[in-house]
């Protein structure tokens, strides 16, 4: 005999269907509306720090700063209730994100300064990668997987190089320097070489003798450079990943099945299928 399912189980399916179902209808419209709520409470967390603004409209920002926090804490109560195993989404990271999202309003009752805290909700922006959940998103970032994943060894050893590469030159720059001219110590001289290197040149440090000078212009032209190469290695995985990728996609017949035939036929071998 079929069990007949209670009130309390019809809503769970349909709140799962609404909260989790990111591929239905329903869903999609709860992740926007999720979304443009999280967009709202980081908007209002911002403006809370402009004092100005804050003086004049603190007792409105409060008020929808609990409305909002009204909504995670509902949200957060659904998503418990309406899954099998509660315990897998509250210890995941989405769940640790989701319940950070509801304390800091509730904290602010029993301690001060806590509310500020209501910008870990930027967090929660993640979500629009499940939002994003369609075939040709989910490809795309499946092939920068690959390539981050294949150029991880030669980043390593690019990254080991300019650490090297700054040590070095920021030894030489106390030297060459000295305590005089800003380059107090060899740390605060890899510091520079750093933000030169990166092309930051905050000015807060800078050389004054002609070798110094000399040193810096090198530097600067260096760091183009540095910038571009680990630019160069991810893209050439790329490249190398969506071409083994066109490659497969090609390799099957719509007819017959087949896959042994040139990427740059027309025609089936086998059973004479268009390609």
């Amino acid at each position: 005999m079929r069990k007949v399912k209670s009130k309390y189980d019809i809503f769970k399916q349909r709140v799962h269907i609404i909260i989790y179902g990111t591929g239905t209808k329903a869903g999609r419209y709860f992740d926007l509306i999720l979304l443009a709520i999280i967009l709202l409470s980081v908007l209002l967390v911002m403006m809370e720090t402009v004092t100005e603004f804050d003086l004049k409209y603190h007792s409105e920002l409060v008020f929808l700063e609990w409305i909002i926090t009204g909504f995670f804490t509902i949200e957060y109560i659904l998503r418990i209730i309406s899954i099998n195993k509660p315990w897998k989404y509250i210890f995941s990271f989405y769940g640790i994100i989701d319940l950070l999202a509801t304390l800091p309003m509730y904290l602010s009752l029993f301690f001060l300064g806590t509310s500020i805290l209501s910008v870990v909700r930027s967090l929660r922006l993640l979500r629009l990668f499940k939002i994003l959940n369609h075939p040709k998103f989910t490809s795309q970032s499946v092939q920068l997987k690959k390539a981050i994943n294949a150029s991880r060894g030669k980043i390593i050893v690019f990254i080991y190089f300019v650490l090297i590469i700054t040590i070095i030159i920021g030894s030489i720059m106390y030297v060459v320097e000295g305590k005089q001219s800003g380059f107090t110590s060899i740390p605060s001289s890899i510091y520079w070489t750093i933000v030169t290197l990166t092309t930051v040149g905050y000015g807060d440090i800078s050389p004054v003798t002609p070798l110094g000078q000399f040193i810096a212009s090198f530097v600067m032209i260096l760091g183009y450079g540095i910038i571009a190469v680990p630019t160069g290695i991810v893209t050439s995985e790329i490249a190398k990943t969506t071409q083994r990728t066109s490659r497969h996609l090609q390799a099957a017949c719509t007819g017959c099945g087949a896959k042994d035939y040139p990427t740059n036929a027309n025609f089936c071998h086998k059973c004479g299928n268009s390609l």
